[in-house]
């Protein structure tokens, strides 16, 4: 091809690109015309302001100080934890516990990484607010057939707790996407792991394990799934059945683990994903006495039965812990609103999380108490009481 054919073919195929620029361009303006002239929107872009007068009582510090189990801060090595304390303490937070003690380097496979982390965490804490942040441990569970694999776990974990640890943080890939080196499921509940939970019970430190998603996650993707807009979201948060196991299989799963293991203390995450079944969340709680309960990034479940929580609350007030997830100051009120106030038609702070509004449990001074921090200190003796009176 000549020089000259070449630029006459570059100008056709660039002329072609110009004019379905151009018509995308006109195609998406008739779209978008008649889309509006039809009164026709993107359900993440619809955010009615509710005409609704009823009374409003926001709450922007707990009636109590509290314990919050369930919180990452993934540079705590280097964190300057004076701002934190400070928004802690405008919050009524008398103590936070950072499940991330060992960092990234738990998805990584470096066990040195993961170790300096966690050493490094330990001495921000102790030399600066002691009395205010508690650290677990984690693990690196994709080991699991290496030879050194229990005597190393057990190491790992006697060493921690002298360094200070309080308790182990076990992540969601076990159940979901952690493989054996036969690239086998490793299920929840597998044996070779049974040398960790053990260990964790001779020391007296709880675990606090995530096992599975919303049962929504497992879900068909259609107009039927009221998480549909999550999806679209976060789309790799969902477990389709082709590549995942079911959620009650997973769930079976996890139950399993705490009956094989009845002197662990298992701290169930997110109220174990039975947020919107309080029904089979009780009847695990009945069965299982080393099983504590948090509320974690479920709170939005709760707010929408409020007669159903409260009565859970009560029957179950000696097991439930206060847990947040995702650290975010201005989250808290809405949990504080939910758990202390009847207050009706709260708006959520997460869309995706939910379309419904949530209602106030009006939980009773001594019911709060517990939840806020007595369990805590039932299970954390660490944690100096003199922050709570």
């Amino acid at each position: 091809m000549t020089f000259k054919g070449f630029l006459k073919t570059l100008s056709y195929i660039l002329g072609i690109f110009i004019t379905v620029l151009i018509l995308s361009g006109i195609s998406y303006l008739i779209i978008d015309g008649i889309n509006k002239k039809s009164n026709v929107m993107d359900i993440g872009d619809y955010s009615p302001v509710s005409t609704l007068v009823v009374p409003e009582n926001p709450r922007y510090k707990s009636k109590f100080p509290f314990v919050d189990v369930h919180s990452h801060h993934w540079d705590m090595p280097v964190k300057d934890l004076s701002k934190l304390v400070t928004e802690m303490d405008s919050l009524n937070m008398a103590y936070l516990i950072n499940l991330s003690g060992s960092g990234f380097g738990a998805f990584s496979g470096k066990q040195e990484l993961m170790d300096l982390n966690l050493t490094k965490s330990l001495e921000n804490v102790n030399e600066n607010y002691p009395d205010r942040f508690g650290v677990f441990l984690n693990l690196d569970l994709a080991k699991i057939d290496k030879p050194d694999f229990e005597k190393n776990n057990k190491i790992q974990i006697e060493n921690a707790v002298r360094q200070g640890v309080i308790g182990l943080k076990i992540y969601k890939n076990l159940g979901l996407t952690l493989r054996d080196s036969r690239n086998i499921r490793v299920p929840v509940d597998d044996d070779r792991l049974s040398h960790i939970w053990e260990t964790c019970a001779k020391f007296n430190i709880p675990v606090l394990i995530h096992s599975g998603e919303p049962k929504a996650f497992f879900d068909p993707v259609d107009k039927f799934n009221e998480r549909w807009l999550h999806a679209r979201e976060k789309p790799r948060s969902f477990r389709p059945s082709d590549k995942y196991p079911t959620f009650d299989q997973v769930m079976y799963e996890q139950e399993q683990l705490f009956k094989k293991h009845p002197t662990t203390t298992f701290i169930n995450a997110h109220f174990g994903w039975y947020g919107n079944d309080l029904g089979r969340l009780s009847k695990q709680l009945s069965e299982l006495t080393n099983v504590y309960v948090e509320f974690g990034a479920v709170i939005n479940e709760l707010g929408r039965q409020p007669s159903t929580a409260r009565r859970f609350f009560e029957d179950y007030q000696d097991r439930i812990l206060f847990g947040k997830d995702i650290y975010k100051m201005d989250e808290y009120y809405i949990y504080f609103q939910v758990l202390e106030t009847d207050d009706e038609y709260i708006e959520y702070y997460r869309k995706r999380h939910g379309l419904w509004r949530l209602y106030g449990l009006n939980l009773s001074d001594e019911i709060l108490k517990k939840v806020y921090y007595q369990n805590a200190l039932k299970i954390f003796p660490n944690i100096n009481p003199n922050l709570f009176k």
